[in-house]
């Protein structure tokens, strides 16, 4: 759908596509709609027929129904606005800049605005903001056959007529029915002998997230509002609940990514990133950025500062992106379901500590099972089972820590108060990189030690002679055969070697790296290795 409408508009066919959207399912252009710019969705509604473009606004996010009310005259958006349902005529208007709201409010019908204003009377974010007052009342006494009869007549105006309420006659709850209950029944039945009485309903002030959990906890399609007096004022229904819980982990997601304080809804968010001024875009991300610039900068030093393992065994380099991947994976995955937790009330801020334990245990068994296979696998592959072993253990570790801190992090800044909670993600990934990298090294130092390449400090000179690679030291006035050149693998290890004029008695033959490389630190305390160079272990 979206690909005709676009190939008519860019032909400027506009009779075609007037034509197809008069034929087309509501459903089809509404899924198309979303996806056009903002000039696209102007040409497609002015070519709605106007029963068709009432039923779309209906349907459409705020911010889209407001990028049309710029370009309607002021009696075409009083008509819309007008047409809206109240709940919905509410959270368009509480979007809308307070003098545009309070002209269409003013201009819409008398009972439209008192609907409103009732509405609008509540606290923002609670059910009876977001509730809507048209919804059918029953009464006990009724049959079924009347209480279908009321349905028929009032239908079209209710924004849902499958779950009903029954009142007495000071509209107090006294049960619900479901539509399928009356339809089934027998038509003298007693609209007392079907209902349920034990209706679940949430109160004015409620919390319109909580609302939404339990018509989502519950699977029910709507949910009764009551007053302090206990009196029926409105329902919320289960697309409203969508919305709710849609937006808030939307805005939680973006949070989570780093993009706080960007003001207001997801909306605007998405509004300042995409079309906003480049200097805006900097000062959202660039302060997270620069968080995780240090922290590769401080994991640079601590490589640095393990240079000589990495000289002695080259391969221990090939496993750090694995490490560091794995942790990161792990941490992202972490912070999403504790963001998500919280948004959806899973996660009580205030009883924290059993979601934590339990990802605690999830991090633990996740970077077993992993750190196994991969220290399995190594073991096997590169032949050196005590490197399968470090990097095992570093990736149990590191797995295990990412999962606490992914947690541990948005917690702690939460309790704080700091608007910047919801970029806990840079801060996961510094602690977790800069931790993992001391773990492995330090694994790596304690478990391979025998594979490590001793350095020697040269005070003589560094000489060969019957295929083999020594240093002198001239002080002790004896030589140290470090390895032998390929080729010479039968040659007997001399008992003396001369230098120059000077015969010196071998000490010590040391065992060579598994890079098989010579490697030595010079007096001046800088690294040199002999390379290209072959060598065997002695």
């Amino acid at each position: 759908m979206q690909e005709l409408i676009l190939t008519h508009i860019n032909n400027k066919d506009m009779e075609a596509l007037k034509a197809m959207l008069a034929t087309a399912e509501e459903i089809e252009i509404l899924h198309a709609f979303h996806d056009l710019t903002p000039e696209e969705q102007l040409k497609v509604f002015r070519l709605l027929s106007k029963d068709h473009a009432l039923r779309i606004f209906e349907e459409l996010d705020t911010d889209e129904q407001q990028n049309l009310l710029r370009s309607f005259t002021d009696e075409k958006a009083v008509e819309f606005v007008n047409e809206l349902a109240p709940d919905d005529r509410v959270r368009l208007l509480d979007e809308l800049p307070a003098s545009v709201a309070k002209k269409l409010l003013n201009s819409i019908s008398s009972a439209e605005r008192e609907a409103t204003n009732v509405l609008m009377g509540y606290a923002p974010k609670t059910a009876g903001r977001i509730m809507t007052p048209e919804f059918i009342r029953l009464s006990r006494d009724m049959t079924a056959s009347e209480a279908l009869e009321k349905v028929r007549k009032r239908a079209q105006e209710m924004e849902t007529v499958y779950l009903l309420y029954i009142t007495d006659s000071a509209k107090k709850l006294e049960g619900a029915i479901s539509l399928k209950e009356l339809v089934c029944s027998s038509g003298d039945t007693k609209v007392e002998e079907l209902m349920s009485k034990k209706a679940i309903s949430v109160t004015t002030d409620t919390d319109q997230e909580e609302v939404a959990r339990i018509l989502q906890d519950l699977d029910l399609l709507a949910i009764p509002v009551v007053d302090k007096e206990g009196r029926v004022v409105g329902i919320v229904t289960i697309d409203d609940a969508i919305d709710i819980l849609e937006e808030e982990t939307t805005e939680d997601i973006f949070d989570a990514a780093g993009f706080a304080d960007v003001a207001g809804k997801e909306s605007d968010r998405s509004e300042v990133l995409t079309k906003g001024r480049i200097w805006k875009i900097w000062a959202v991300r660039l302060p997270f950025l620069v968080i995780t610039l240090a922290a590769g900068m401080a994991a640079g030093l601590i490589i640095e500062g393990f240079e000589a393992i990495l000289e002695s065994v080259v391969i221990v380099a090939f496993f750090i992106p694995l490490i560091m991947d794995m942790g990161g994976n792990v941490g992202t995955q972490s912070s999403t379901v504790f963001a998500r937790g919280v948004v959806l009330g899973h996660i009580d801020i205030k009883r924290f500590l059993r979601p934590f334990l339990k990802e605690l245990l999830v991090g633990v068994s996740m970077g077993s099972m992993v750190g196994v296979v991969a220290g399995v696998i190594i073991s096997f592959w590169i032949g050196i089972p005590v490197l399968g072993l470090a990097v095992g253990i570093s990736l149990i570790a590191t797995m295990t820590l990412a999962a606490v801190l992914g947690f541990i992090v948005p917690f702690l800044l939460i309790k704080f108060k700091v608007d910047q909670a919801a970029g806990a993600s840079p801060i996961i990934t510094s602690i977790k990189d800069i931790s993992g990298l001391f773990i492995y090294f330090g694994l790596i130092t304690l478990l391979m030690g025998a594979y490590l390449q001793p350095t020697y400090e040269i005070t003589g000179k560094y000489v060969t002679t019957e295929g083999f690679y020594f240093y002198v030291d001239m002080a002790e006035e004896e030589a140290t055969v470090i390895g032998r050149v390929e080729g010479y693998e039968g040659a007997e290890v001399p008992e003396y070697i001369t230098v120059g004029d000077e015969t010196f008695p071998v000490v010590d033959v040391s065992v060579l790296s598994a890079s098989k490389t010579a490697a030595v630190k010079t007096s001046d305390q800088r690294h040199s290795r002999i390379s290209p160079i072959t060598c065997v272990a002695s």
